[in-house]
């Protein structure tokens, strides 16, 4: 009925590899990929193996459940969207008062992360949201900003309470960013894309 694939972190995967909890439900326990580190799953592809799979009304929605939490809708596929890759929105373990604390204040089994599949009403879902990506979105600024700031601190003089930095340090700046960016493939990904 369905594949699944985790982008560069795994081979496509069927119904097979979840554990079948009714004729509409599936769970898949993200441990047996990655242990504990299911934050570096972000993204879930999910895909209908035939156009036959779904009734018309009917949709596959996928969710999210970080430990100890309850699932989160991240998106659905159905006939006329056969195909999905899907932000995971686990919360930031920095951000995540109960990160520490799981082992000890979890009963046992529910400290692992899981995705779940349900078949349901196509006109019950609720619309998605790209959550993920707004804050993927956000940390890039954020870090984007804080280079721009420490590249203009390396130049500047101090007038008092004023920062007094030469009038073509954004250009110098973004040229040297962009120079980087096109030497070193991986330099973007360190701003957290």
């Amino acid at each position: 009925m369905f594949g699944v694939v985790f982008p560069d972190r795994s081979f496509p995967m069927d119904a097979s590899t979840f554990s079948q909890i009714d004729p509409l439900h599936w769970v898949l326990d993200i441990s047996t990929l990655v242990g504990d580190s299911y934050h570096d799953l972000k993204e879930i592809c999910v895909f209908l193996l035939s156009a036959a799979s779904l009734p018309p009304e009917k949709a596959l929605a996928v969710y999210a459940q970080p430990p100890n939490r309850p699932f989160l809708f991240c998106g659905a596929v159905h006939a006329a969207r056969p195909s999905a890759v899907l932000s995971l929105p686990w919360p930031d373990p920095a951000d995540d008062p109960l990160a520490g604390d799981l082992a000890v204040s979890a009963a046992p089994g529910a400290t692992t992360a899981k995705i779940g599949l349900s078949v349901e009403n196509l006109a019950a879902l609720p619309p998605v949201a790209d959550a993920g990506a707004e804050k993927r979105a956000e940390k890039l600024a954020l870090r984007v900003g804080e280079n721009l700031f420490n590249f203009m601190q390396s130049f500047c003089g101090v007038d008092g309470s004023r920062l007094i930095v030469p009038m073509d340090i954004l250009d110098r700046w973004f040229k040297k960013f962009q120079e980087r960016a096109s030497k070193d493939s991986n330099y973007l990904k360190g701003f957290g894309l």
